[in-house]
């Protein structure tokens, strides 16, 4: 099972509210036309909340980069399943139509995209937790990039061999109903899918998410400390000044 993450940044001049309603109600029929020819398991739309919550988790990371409007995520069985869609004649119209859509309301450009393995941390049974508009549920976004000069893998590594355990062992402490690592990998695929959108950005090394219901968050000097211990480690293996991080709700398309 694969991945796409494609962080989305909107077009000059739209609003935030502009920009997430054409996505859903516009764009979204339009992916799950053509989820068949394309091979597509999951399509789930993460729109980005403009909450006091992103600014103070960027501050307490010494400032970060802006928060994405919303992020796109779908799933594959392989990479075999996808390549084998794009090169059919329907598989080529269907990205050719999505493409000219997604013109008209994101900062192509600007939304980077890459392909991810999944790595379950806190993962409750059944997993049936969604950040859904009406619940007090949310959906934490971390995408974070390595320190210059540091390996990817090495730096993947240490994401999950160290910090993983560190934050399972103080998942309560944290408020997390759920927590996984999304890891990108390299694979040709991503530079078939960049190239038609002109993307300049560079991809990040994954994203970290987190679910947590805020009505039920843990205050006080055992939550403080816990995040503070967090923090402290990211710090070990993450560049904050080009990583991002903000809080949204998930809109299940397929």
């Amino acid at each position: 099972m694969i991945r796409l993450v494609f962080l989305l940044r909107r077009k000059q001049g739209m609003s935030l509210e502009e920009f997430q309603n054409y996505w859903r109600h516009e764009h979204a029929p339009l992916v799950a036309s053509h989820a068949r020819h394309m091979n597509v398991l999951r399509y789930v739309q993460v729109h980005a909340l403009d909450d006091p919550m992103n600014d103070a988790m960027a501050a307490a990371r010494g400032g970060m980069e802006p928060r994405y409007d919303g992020v796109a995520e779908l799933w594959w069985d392989s990479e075999e399943s996808l390549g084998e869609a794009m090169a059919t004649a329907d598989g080529e119209r269907a990205m050719a139509e999505l493409l000219e859509d997604e013109q008209r309301f994101i900062d192509l450009p600007n939304s980077p995209l890459y392909f991810n393995y999944e790595y379950p941390q806190v993962n409750p049974t059944p997993e049936n937790i969604v950040a859904t508009p009406l619940s007090t549920v949310v959906k934490l976004y971390f995408p974070l990039r390595q320190p210059e000069g540091r390996d990817l893998n090495d730096a993947q590594l240490y994401w999950r061999t160290s910090h993983g355990p560190l934050i399972r062992s103080q998942a309560q402490a944290l408020s997390m109903l759920r927590y996984m690592q999304v890891h990108r990998f390299e694979t040709p695929l991503e530079a078939a899918i960049r190239e038609p959108r002109g993307t300049i950005v560079e991809p990040y090394m994954g994203h970290a998410e987190v679910w947590f219901d805020r009505g039920l968050r843990r205050q006080g000097p055992e939550a403080a400390a816990a995040g503070q211990r967090a923090i402290d480690d990211e710090a070990k293996f993450i560049d904050f000044a080009r990583s991002a991080m903000w809080i949204g709700k998930e809109h299940p398309i397929i």
